[in-house]
């Protein structure tokens, strides 16, 4: 299911990265790696906040929907 679906303040395991090669590396960049633990933080509208890797970052829908949990 995408990042957009998963309950708030359960950890979740990456299981796959979409888009194109630009959007996987931006992603991947910033901790969103396949096999790693992601939290919902909160949502406003669609957007995100999740913590990866120890940092709390901001995500917008189209990125969101592209990470599969």
């Amino acid at each position: 299911m995408p990042l957009t679906m998963a309950a708030h303040g359960e950890p979740q395991i990456i299981r796959k990265i979409g888009g194109n090669p630009g959007v996987r590396k931006h992603l991947e960049n910033l901790g969103f790696v396949v096999g790693g633990i992601v939290t919902v933080v909160s949502s406003l509208g669609g957007n995100l906040i999740v913590n990866v890797k120890e940092s709390r970052i901001a995500i917008n829908r189209e990125m969101a929907v592209k990470i599969l949990v």
